[in-house]
């Protein structure tokens, strides 16, 4: 009887501790919604980061399905995708990458070469070499230098230019049937990227290599194609600001005046005001390699032009 009563006691438990039917399921089905593709019959892109799957919906509309897997949280630049999300890069009709060296996972992992566009090809002779910089760590991807290639090519609007034609040019031959309205949003989008490229052009001639300081060193393409005098450090906007960070940053301005620091996102309140205290105000500049919490690529790129141009009047 002792036996049986200990039996039926140890079976109530493993029933309590295993998840139900419907439990599995719906987890199940959480994780094929992130990685597998959608039902839609629509042929299916996959993008390395948030610009290109902007561009690439922009342009496609409804034709394919456009899928950008890296989270939100992480900067897709050193995000390193799981087994299943390799899967369905490998099964996409379309992979649009930035090239540059930005995916650093895909060194690692064999794509079906016909399917891969690098969208930088066109102007790969003119990337910018970086060295000497220093590891660090920021989220949840780990420690990782800047080292080598840098790779935010979409800030220069030029270039960015160039970018949207390569993923127009690849989404006219995954769907020849809407070639017309491919070829006629990707130049809407190309004429509004030309009017960001003229107005921080605007902004560059008021600069006139003033001295800059960014929290981050990732503007190389926009420094060289609008003439910034820019140094940069390795902080993040919400970064506590110690007696470490200040020195780093005075010894900068011992021979670099800055008074301007421009930010990836929008920097603490006690940061702005440290920096006060040094003479230095503050202004943003969002890459935005990955999804924004509001609006989209080009309500944010607009938003950080407008910020340039209240900057420097």
């Amino acid at each position: 009887m002792k036996s049986r009563a200990l039996l039926s006691c140890l079976a109530i438990v493993l029933a309590a501790c295993k998840p139900s039917k419907d439990a599995l399921a719906e987890k199940a089905a959480e994780s094929v919604a992130v990685t597998s593709p959608a039902k839609s019959g629509k042929p299916q892109v996959l993008v390395a980061n948030y610009p290109l799957q902007y561009f690439a919906q922009r342009i496609a509309g409804d034709a394919v399905d456009v899928r950008f897997l890296a989270p939100k949280d992480e900067d897709p630049a050193f995000w390193q995708p799981d087994e299943a999300a390799i899967s369905a890069f490998q099964g996409a009709d379309l992979i649009l990458m930035i090239g540059a060296t930005y995916s650093k996972w895909a060194d690692k992992v064999t794509l079906p070469e016909s399917k891969v566009i690098d969208t930088a090809s066109a102007f790969a002779n003119n990337f910018i070499e970086v060295r000497d910089a220093t590891t660090h760590s920021h989220g949840p991807g780990g420690e990782h230098s800047h080292n080598g290639t840098a790779f935010t090519t979409w800030i220069d609007f030029k270039q960015a230019i160039l970018q949207v034609r390569a993923v127009s040019e690849a989404l006219v031959k995954l769907v020849p049937a809407a070639k017309d309205a491919v070829e006629k949003n990707a130049d809407s989008l190309k004429d509004e990227l030309d009017a960001l490229d003229e107005r921080m052009s605007a902004v560059s001639r008021r600069l006139v290599n003033q001295p800059l300081v960014a929290s981050h060193p990732v503007y190389h393409y926009l420094a060289r194609r609008y003439g910034m005098n820019l140094q940069s450090v390795l902080w993040e906007p919400d970064t506590v600001l110690d007696d470490k960070h200040l020195a780093d940053l005075n010894g900068i301005l011992a021979g670099h005046r800055a008074r301007w620091m421009i930010w990836e996102g929008e920097p603490t309140k006690e940061n702005v005001e440290k920096l006060a205290a040094l003479g230095l105000q503050s202004v943003v500049f969002d890459p935005c390699g990955n999804v924004p919490e509001s609006g989209d690529f080009m309500t944010v790129m607009q938003a950080n032009v407008s910020a340039l141009e209240k900057a420097f009047p």
